[in-house]
């Protein structure tokens, strides 16, 4: 979208495609938990002076496209992200205590490529990735009962 963002010294543009699954690749990401994630992401990656400009929850993982100020590594942003998220997932949704943080709901690791020239691309991908996800279970399907 050839936007670019301001720094005092700066001038970027840094996206990113990234995926990342919970813990076993459990399909735990439904009803108000799945709700409730996107505006949590938000909310983070503001914490982080970055935006989620697309971002998509299925069931077994969690697809964005982030912008990250060059100020913070990847790695810082993303694991916030999961971190927090995690910890507000247990307080919320499994009832933990006020100081619970031994919660480990997401997966180690995560997968990230940068978005260059393929912008409009990825964001086509990450908006049209259920139905895709849907064709193939349903031809998965169709196969397995021939």
């Amino acid at each position: 979208m050839n936007t670019y963002e301001k720094l005092n010294h700066t001038t970027w543009e840094c996206k990113y495609h990234v995926v990342f699954i919970p813990k076993y690749r459990r399909k735990s990401l439904f009803g108000a938990l799945r709700r409730e994630l996107g505006t949590i992401f938000h909310d983070l990656a503001r914490h982080r002076e970055c935006r989620i400009e697309e971002g998509h929850v299925m069931s077994d993982h969690v697809h964005m496209l982030i912008s990250i100020s060059p100020k913070y590594s990847v790695s810082q942003v993303v694991g916030y992200i999961k971190g927090k998220s995690a910890i507000h997932i247990a307080r919320r949704f499994m009832r933990q205590g006020r100081n619970y943080t031994g919660y480990h709901f997401w997966a180690r690791g995560y997968f990230v490529s940068t978005v260059g020239r393929d912008e409009e691309t990825i964001r086509l991908y990450i908006k049209n990735q259920e139905n895709i996800d849907q064709a193939q279970d349903k031809q998965l399907n169709l196969n397995l009962s021939a």
